[in-house]
């Protein structure tokens, strides 16, 4: 079985929402730098409050976002 990281659950969200790396930072008043970090795995534990703000920009619940 295959886990997803959530960095890359982020960026599949981020493209169904046709939103760019920039875009979706802006919409979770997080650093372009960091949003970038997170989907490329360089940060493989963001804090709750990051994935919170992300999971607002990408109007989905916590729990779409994670599952």
């Amino acid at each position: 079985m295959t886990t997803i990281s959530i960095g890359e659950k982020i960026k599949n969200w981020r493209k169904k929402r046709e939103l760019t790396q920039e875009g979706l930072a802006r919409k979770a008043d997080i650093s372009y730098a960091t949003l970038a970090k997170i989907e490329s795995g360089a940060i493989k534990n963001p804090t709750l409050d990051t994935i919170t703000k992300i999971s607002k920009g990408l109007e989905v619940t916590l729990d779409e976002l994670i599952s």
